[in-house]
């Protein structure tokens, strides 16, 4: 049977976009996270977002906020993977709290429950065998934001079945999502791969004082066309978060140019981690990238 019972683990900035897109294509939808502040976080951030798809033409706003009081939010594990089909974990890039929540998850959760993690850089073969069932595991990487890049990257476990891949192929379909298949394991899967390119190279160029966070993102915009530089989009992800998927990197390598940069690791020591906490590299909710007058100007 198709996949329509979507329990969405961890209710921050991407669990929060893929709970939405569910259920906006009709999936029942239930959002898990042990903090009941994130919940309630995360049913504000999502009323937001589907104002801002409505406003865009994205969404017909018919029932679709109907369709958004319907999901479930609990703070209770218990309660939430009876009917799951499909969970999608979302919660931090570290490794051991996966597999503590993969090995709760498979307790939980009927045998036939397919269990899928978001994580951006950590291979799925790592977390397998917190569980028992490899056959029904994978990767299925979102990025931001989920409806205006709708695509996915599916990526096997060393046991994933193909009758697996395939059930998460369609339902990935079955929400206008694109999936895309990473052909063999692969940290970092095909976009972050190519973003952490940049990214690295942008942190390391500030870093060595070659040139300003705001003369990098300019660079970036003007080149590329794109309404957001490299450092203005770490700020919405979360320098925790940037940080958590270079130390993966970095882990896997030994190579000290993959290490996080002391620019970086300074931002997080003193709280600014981004747009969660109104200072990152910019200043929020008016950062000046956004301002009209940006790309006219260059740093003295």
């Amino acid at each position: 049977m198709p996949i329509r019972n979507v329990l969405v683990v961890g209710a921050g900035f991407m669990g929060s976009q893929i709970g939405l897109q569910c259920v906006l294509h009709g999936c029942r939808v239930t959002m898990y996270d042990v903090d009941d502040k994130a919940l309630s976080q995360s049913a504000l951030s999502q009323r937001q977002l589907l104002k801002d798809m409505i406003t865009a033409g994205a969404v017909d706003p018919g029932d679709a906020q109907k369709r958004l009081d319907s999901i479930n939010r609990t703070s209770t594990l218990a309660e939430a993977t009876p009917n799951s089909s499909l969970v999608i974990e979302a919660i931090r890039e570290q490794l051991e709290m996966k597999r503590d929540v993969f090995n709760q998850l498979d307790r939980h959760c009927p045998p036939e429950t397919i269990l899928a993690t978001n994580s951006s850089s950590i291979r799925i073969s790592k977390i397998e065998s917190a569980t028992r069932r490899p056959d029904k595991v994978l990767n299925t990487h979102f990025v931001h934001p989920v409806w205006r890049h709708p695509f996915v990257e599916l990526m096997r476990g060393s046991k994933t079945s193909d009758h697996t891949l395939q059930e998460v192929r369609q339902f990935m379909e079955s929400i206008q999502i694109l999936p895309f298949l990473v052909r063999r394991e692969y940290t970092g899967f095909i976009f972050n791969r190519i973003w952490r390119a940049v990214k690295r190279e942008a942190l390391h160029m500030v870093d060595r004082s070659v040139a300003s966070v705001e003369d990098v993102d300019r660079t970036w915009m003007i080149q590329m066309e794109t309404p957001i530089g490299p450092f203005a989009l770490m700020d919405q992800i979360g320098l925790d978060v940037v940080k958590d998927i270079e130390m993966v990197y970095y882990g896997e390598s030994g190579n000290e140019a993959d290490a996080p940069p002391a620019m970086l690791l300074e931002k997080i020591d003193k709280g600014e981690l981004g747009v969660k906490t109104g200072k990152g590299f910019y200043e929020y909710p008016n950062p000046s990238w956004k301002s009209a007058d940006f790309l006219k100007h260059s740093s003295p």
